[in-house]
């Protein structure tokens, strides 16, 4: 067998780069986790310090800090020998509410892996993997992945894209949300069309409890329903908005989807 090096070489090269891409996801979700993005947002500090800010031990934090500098996600100044963010690098990893805001997306991804021993079985019996069945900080990642979109765009773009459709939430409709999740999208379009009542469904009986806990504490539990519900069994008819947001590409296809329902990337009003 003759081997083209350079081939090799180029093939090995992307390798390391997914290699170290892998790891370092892991990296970003402890840097979430323990407060050292939002700790970095400030004045450039040592190790020392941002350990001592975020009461984690200094040790690992200067190997992690050493490992986000490496791979681009914090800056460091060797001159100093202390580490911060850009303000970019802060619009991104420490501002939870900013549209470009990407933890919850690491946090999504690492908690997917986790079932990888799953999806083995998987493709040797054919057998589906509910989405249920994932580590619980996949739906927590998922939330905090998808939120700042829907606070940037769904009420501000998407929603007054449709014809008519702002304006008959403004005067009173009720609306379908289905496969809602922690219901994020939910309590956003109730917060922003108070005459309108909002149902949001979800196959997890968790995320519904969550959803529930989060329209409380947002102050819209009376205008909004949260059940537990697959997307192809939903109850009700009356609806003039059924949306579905970044949810059917996780959906098992078990029966055509209700007439009235739309896709991620679509939504549809009726009256």
């Amino acid at each position: 067998m003759a081997l083209d090096m350079q081939k090799l070489d180029a093939f090995l090269g992307r390798f390391v780069g997914d290699l170290g891409a892998t790891f370092n996801a892991g990296m970003v979700v402890i840097g979430d986790q323990l407060g050292l993005y939002k700790a970095l947002a400030g004045e450039p500090v040592s190790a020392a310090e941002l350990a001592s800010k975020t009461s984690t031990d200094s040790r690992y934090v200067e190997e992690w800090l050493a490992a986000q500098a490496a791979s681009g996600y914090v800056e460091y100044d060797a001159a100093t020998g202390r580490f911060g963010l850009s303000e970019e690098q802060a619009y991104a990893l420490a501002t939870e509410g900013s549209p470009a805001f990407i933890p919850g997306a690491f946090q999504l991804a690492t908690a997917a892996l986790k079932s990888v021993p799953k999806m083995t079985e998987a493709f040797r019996t054919g057998a589906g993997l509910g989405w249920h069945e994932h580590d619980q900080a996949l739906f927590h990642g998922t939330e905090r992945f998808f939120r700042p979109g829907y606070a940037a765009k769904l009420v501000s773009t998407w929603i007054p894209a449709l014809d008519g459709v702002a304006a008959k939430l403004a005067r009173g409709a009720c609306v379908a949300d289905v496969g809602c999740g922690h219901g994020a999208s939910t309590i956003l379009m109730a917060q922003a069309y108070p005459a309108s009542r909002f149902v949001g469904f979800d196959c997890h009986a968790p995320s519904i409890e969550r959803a529930r806990a989060c329209a409380a504490a947002a102050g819209v539990g009376d205008r909004v329903r949260f059940d537990v519900a697959a997307a192809d069994g939903y109850p009700g008819a009356e609806f003039d908005l059924v949306a579905m947001l970044d949810c059917l590409h996780d959906m098992g296809i078990r029966s055509p989807l209700p007439r009235t329902c739309a896709g991620p990337s679509r939504r549809t009003a009726r009256g």
